[in-house]
C-alpha cells in the first residue's frame, strides 16, 4: 500500500509538473539570435546581427566589439520574426585574441550562435548564452565547432522546445515497450527529417502559424488515444504507430525547420550545420524515450496497479497542454 501512495504522489507530481508547459504558446522556445562578422579586407569586417523578437532577446542584447573597433551601422529592418542589424566593423588591427560577443543576455533562454569567418583563418562558430556571452577569437580555431555548437543546439532545441518534447512523451506513454517504441521513433525521425532538410534548404514549406497549431493537436490526439486505451481493443495508433508517428513527423519537421530557419545557417557550412542540428536532435529524443520508459519500468516493477492511474493522469495534463496551446496558436 505505501508503494502505491509513494507511485501516486509520483504521478500527482508528473501532472503538476507537466501543467507547467502550458505556459508558452510557440511551439519553438529556442530561438537563439545569430551574429555573424565576415572579414573583407585587412580592417573591415560584414557584420550582421540577426536577434528574435520572441523572447525579447531582440530588446536586451547588443553586439559587443573591441574598443579599437568602430562599428557603423544601418538602420535595424525587421524580417519575419527578427530584428536584423547589419554594418561595417572597422578594426585597427586583427581580431584574433580579442573579444567579441553581446551584451545584455540575462535570461534562461537567452541564447545566440556567433560565427567568425576571417579571410586567412578556419571560419569559427560557438553558441553564447547568459553566462557565457562574449568569446575570444581564436588564432587558430578548431575545425569541428560548427558540428559541435549546431549538435549542442539540436540537443537544447528538442529539451527546451516543449511541444516537441510532451510529443515524445506522449508517445512512449501510448506504446510502452521498447521494440515498438524504437521503430515507432524511428518512423518519426525519418518523416522530421525529411522536411527539416526539404523546408531549411528550400524545396518545400509550410506557413509556420497553422504548422503550430497542428503541431498542438497532433499531441492532443496522442493524449486522446492514451485516455481512451482499452486492453485487448487496441486502438489505430496501437495498431500502426509508425505509420502514425511517421505522419506527424512530417509535421514536427516543419516545426524543427521554423526554429533553425529563425537560427540561421552559415552559408559556407550548410551540410555541417544542418547534419548535427539533427543528430542533435535525435540525441536529446533518445534521452527521453530513455528516462520515459526507464519511469515507466520502476513503476510497473514497484507499483504496478498506480501504472495505469499515472499514465491517465499524465495524458490528462499533456492533452490540457497541448490544447490550450492550440487555442493560443489559432488565437493569435
Amino acid at each position: 500500500m505505501k508503494r502505491l501512495f509513494a507511485a501516486m504522489a509520483l504521478c500527482l507530481f508528473a501532472v503538476l509538473t507537466l501543467c507547467r508547459f502550458a505556459a508558452p504558446a510557440h511551439a519553438d522556445e529556442l530561438r537563439p539570435g545569430y551574429l555573424e562578422l565576415t572579414q573583407r579586407d585587412a580592417r573591415h569586417w560584414q557584420v550582421v546581427w540577426k536577434a528574435p523578437l520572441l523572447g525579447g532577446l531582440a530588446r536586451r542584447a547588443h553586439p559587443v566589439f573591441p574598443a579599437f573597433c568602430a562599428f557603423n551601422a544601418a538602420a535595424a529592418r525587421l524580417d519575419g520574426g527578427a530584428l536584423i542589424t547589419a554594418g561595417i566593423l572597422d578594426c585597427a588591427r586583427g581580431l584574433a585574441g580579442s573579444e567579441v560577443g553581446l551584451s545584455g543576455m540575462a535570461g534562461s533562454y537567452d541564447d545566440a550562435l556567433v560565427r567568425v569567418a576571417p579571410l586567412d583563418r578556419p571560419v569559427q562558430a560557438e553558441r553564447l548564452t547568459a553566462a557565457r556571452p562574449r568569446i575570444v577569437v581564436a588564432v587558430r580555431p578548431d575545425g569541428w565547432q560548427v558540428a559541435r555548437t549546431y549538435f549542442q543546439l539540436g540537443v537544447s532545441h528538442i529539451l527546451t522546445g516543449w511541444d516537441h518534447l510532451l510529443f515524445v512523451i506522449a508517445l512512449v506513454l501510448l506504446l510502452r515497450r521498447g521494440g515498438i517504441v524504437v521503430r515507432a521513433a524511428t518512423a518519426f525521425t525519418i518523416a522530421h527529417s525529411l522536411t527539416l532538410i526539404g523546408t531549411t534548404l528550400g524545396l518545400i514549406g509550410l506557413a509556420q502559424a497553422p504548422v503550430e497549431a497542428l503541431i498542438a493537436l497532433s499531441i492532443v490526439f496522442l493524449a486522446v488515444e492514451i485516455a481512451k486505451q482499452r486492453e485487448g481493443s487496441p486502438r489505430l495508433s496501437e495498431r500502426v504507430p509508425w505509420v502514425v508517428a511517421f505522419l506527424f513527423g512530417l509535421l514536427h519537421g516543419f516545426g524543427f525547420a521554423g526554429a533553425l530557419r529563425e537560427i540561421g545557417l552559415p552559408e559556407s557550412d550548410v551540410p555541417a550545420a544542418l547534419l548535427t542540428f539533427n543528430f542533435g536532435v535525435e540525441a536529446g529524443q533518445l534521452v527521453i524515450i530513455a528516462a520515459v520508459l526507464a519511469g515507466i519500468t520502476l513503476v510497473r516493477r514497484f507499483a504496478a496497479p498506480a501504472l495505469r492511474p499515472a499514465i491517465v493522469g499524465a495524458s490528462y495534463a499533456i492533452g490540457t497542454a497541448a490544447s490550450s496551446w492550440f487555442f493560443a496558436r489559432v488565437l493569435g
